[in-house]
């Protein structure tokens, strides 16, 4: 759990978390709603926002679950619209919403000279245009609400350690966290010289999570041990282990403090000293 002091100052603020039905942005929701903010579980699968806000309001949270796609302007905006009925504006945006594509991802049966352009578009589009569109959609709502309450707002965008250090087999997925670290430091210099310095932008790039989503390229089913891809990572990763959910919040909160408002547009690795290393 995040430190106490930091906890507390987010206390009666709204947050708006894309891909919030997920392992890791969902652990930020609960861990938010844990400690007095408004959640809005924004994900293109809805029973699973639902149920994500359900299970929040169980533990005494407040949060509502809306179905959304974060490429289509029509449905952020609809979720927009219903975050400004439902809870009055917006204080925090947590962009998490982001995957790769199997056809955008080289193997034997799939060479880099053969790769459909259309699956590297559709990783783009879900992990920048998708984190673009949430900031111009969402971030709307957030300026707003710092004009007319004199709070503080912001944007946390979920690059990744692939941004920083491109992993093989993955150029699409790579090239599009990239540039969601760079739109995020873009983004924080337009917003405090163009609108308010209230509004801060910055980035966490998780390294390597143990999730379901991966489970299977890191952990063999049948022996329940690390698969040599697994086994590189962790011979990479100074601290010897996979990260938690968890791991995430202290620097979440930390940002989020209005005492960090001398912090915006930095990409903070959270990845057990991955990005450290040089292998040798």
């Amino acid at each position: 759990m995040p430190n106490s002091i930091h906890a507390s100052n987010v206390s009666g603020q709204t947050a708006a978390i894309t891909g919030g039905a997920g392992e890791l942005c969902g652990e930020m929701a609960v861990s938010l709603a844990a400690h007095g903010v408004k959640v809005a579980i924004i994900d293109v699968d809805e029973e699973k926002a639902f149920a994500k806000a359900e299970s929040i309001k169980a533990r005494g949270g407040q949060a509502i679950g809306v179905a959304a796609d974060v490429v289509d302007r029509e449905d952020m905006e609809s979720a927009r619209g219903r975050i400004r009925k439902e809870y009055g504006g917006l204080d925090i945006l947590i962009n998490g919403a982001g995957g790769n594509h199997p056809d955008a991802t080289t193997s034997e049966a799939n060479r880099f000279f053969d790769m459909p352009i259309s699956a590297i578009r559709k990783v783009f589009e879900l992990n920048f245009l998708g984190t673009v569109l949430s900031c111009q959609v969402m971030g709307e709502l957030i300026l707003e609400t710092v004009e007319r309450t004199g709070s503080f707002g912001n944007i946390i965008n979920i690059s990744s350690m692939n941004a920083l250090r491109p992993l093989t087999r993955i150029p699409a997925y790579s090239a599009a966290k990239a540039a969601v670290s760079n739109f995020t430091q873009w983004l924080s210099v337009h917003m405090a010289q163009n609108y308010t310095p209230k509004i801060r932008v910055n980035a966490i790039a998780p390294g390597f999570f143990l999730t379901d989503q991966n489970r299977f390229l890191l952990i063999d089913e049948a022996s329940q041990e690390l698969t040599p891809r697994g086994a590189d990572i962790i011979s990479h990763t100074p601290v010897g282990q996979l990260g938690a959910a968890n791991d995430l919040l202290s620097t979440l909160f930390w940002l989020l403090d209005p005492q960090s408002r001398f912090i915006t547009g930095v990409v903070v690795p959270v990845d057990g000293g991955f990005s450290a290393y040089s292998g040798v």
